[in-house]
């Protein structure tokens, strides 16, 4: 029985949101389906003076999942800390052109590599402070 129900990530920036999409799109393919600043709010109390161009709300499709995206409160740092992002790749060359965008401005956690399950694996923190997990899976044998 499907209820309808999804789980999509909520990305705040802190004022590099528009920076983080194009990021994205670059990057891992990520296609911008929605974008509205908050300037265009009718409610002109949410817009402090100074924000008014920054993203109040935006969505970007990655693949077949959806991941929504903010400037928030637009100030100090974006903080990606309990989670990460965690990206399949088709096959071992994508995983690894995936790896090698994500990584650039950012830190190589987990270098992508042959794991016992994947025949691709990585970690990076890229250069907002996302957390992303890179694989490519190999099928596993079956169970005895």
């Amino acid at each position: 029985m499907t209820s309808g129900r999804q789980v999509q990530p909520y990305l705040f920036f802190n004022g590099r949101c528009e920076e983080a999409v194009e990021f994205y799109r670059s990057a891992v393919g990520a296609e911008l389906t929605m974008l509205m600043h908050f300037k265009d709010s009718p409610d002109t109390s949410m817009v402090r003076p100074g924000d008014e161009n920054k993203v109040m709300h935006g969505r970007l499709r990655i693949g077949d999942s959806t991941v929504l995206v903010s400037d928030g409160q637009c100030g100090g740092h974006a903080s990606f800390e309990g989670f990460s992002l965690s990206l399949t790749a088709p096959n071992d060359a994508d995983a690894e052109k995936l790896f090698a965008a994500l990584s650039e401005g950012g830190q190589v956690q987990m270098p992508i590599s042959k794991t016992f399950f994947a025949s691709r694996f990585g970690q990076v923190r890229d250069r907002f402070g996302m957390n992303w997990m890179i694989v490519h899976e190999r099928p596993m044998p079956p169970r005895a």
